[in-house]
């Protein structure tokens, strides 16, 4: 793979041009942005995938949710679906993705939708009969037809978007100049122990606007598993095996090696969609362990039942009193 990307290389120059002009058309008018009269959060980055934009759609829930009415507005990865989708009691993964359906299934006060048009998708919730008066965007950074009114960017620890290239070599879906439209920028994914040398390390070479603000966050496992019934301490698990299907599994792995837990690990891709002959592979297994993301999607099999459950996590922000009065004012 690494092989393929430097091969590549070549067209990088022209993935560039095409992104930076497709921004600089919406920087300048020539391409418009619809503009909302009540606040829109959208968070995204500039890389594919693995940046922590669900924690942290799930944090902001968790801040705004007694005081606003809520909804959450998503594309639906590999949904089996098309266009707008309200999230009811008949939904499942299949219907929304499997990001959109964790939100539902965790926050049932606010409403959750899919629409690949977000601008669709907006009209769709405000027409609602109790219609939100905050919606967050979910991975949305690129979808420019929408103006919002605070714009997230999140940044991996391990993968800082100012030290990436553009696809197909690097995994940048747009030049690092988009930086510049965040309001907040927040490196997720951080050692919960991140010295400030180190972050101001960081900051210096983001060369910050004067509008925007850095945070930095990590991420706090429970201290148990969870299954739709039942809860194990995490100190005292059986050997176990580990199912991942997301963008990036190493802060999990090391995270439970440091506990000192036995398991064996079985990786797939991110949003994998689990074949009969994968789930043959693990029903093997006494016990199981995967992620949330995975666990709204293999809970639905029945062979798994009583054998099946799933790490919690949050996303904790160092100095989370000024990002969460930040966030407020600038909704307000």
């Amino acid at each position: 793979m690494k092989f393929l990307r430097i091969i590549l290389f070549p067209f990088v120059p022209i993935y560039f041009l095409i992104t930076w002009l497709r921004n600089w058309m919406y920087d300048l008018g020539f391409i418009s942005s619809k503009s909302y009269d009540f606040p829109i959060i959208c968070v995204g980055n500039l890389s594919t995938g693995g940046t922590g934009k669900t924690p942290m759609i799930e944090y902001l829930v968790r801040l705004l949710r007694e005081d606003r009415q809520l909804a959450t507005l998503s594309r639906g990865y590999k949904r089996k679906t098309k266009g707008f989708v309200l999230a009811d009691q008949h939904t499942n993964a299949d219907k929304i993705g499997d990001e959109p359906f964790q939100f539902y299934k965790k926050f049932s006060d606010i409403s959750v939708a899919v629409d690949e048009d977000r601008q669709n998708g907006i009209a769709k919730l405000m027409g609602l009969k109790t219609h939100p008066d905050v919606i967050l965007l979910d991975d949305a950074y690129q979808h420019r037809k929408v103006k919002a009114k605070c714009n997230i960017m999140l940044t991996a620890y391990n993968n800082l978007y100012f030290k990436d290239w553009v696809l197909p070599t690097g995994n940048l879906r747009e030049p690092r100049l988009g930086a510049k439209r965040a309001d907040i920028i927040v490196v997720t994914k951080c050692n919960n122990d991140l010295s400030e040398a180190e972050k101001f390390e960081m900051a210096s070479k983001m060369n910050l606007k004067k509008h925007q603000q850095l945070f930095f966050s990590y991420i706090d496992y429970a201290p148990h598993v969870k299954s739709e019934s039942d809860t194990l301490d995490l100190e005292h698990l059986p050997e176990f095996l580990l199912v991942t299907g997301i963008a990036n599994a190493n802060p999990l792995v090391e995270f439970l090696t440091r506990k000192g837990l036995k398991f064996s690990h079985l990786e797939f891709r991110d949003h994998y969609d689990f074949k009969p002959s994968d789930i043959e592979k693990i029903v093997e297994n006494k016990l199981i362990v995967t992620t949330e993301k995975d666990f709204v999607r293999l809970s639905g099999q029945k062979e798994l039942h009583g054998k099946l459950y799933y790490l919690p996590i949050e996303v904790k922000i160092d100095n989370a009193t000024q990002f969460d009065g930040l966030v407020k004012r600038i909704i307000n």
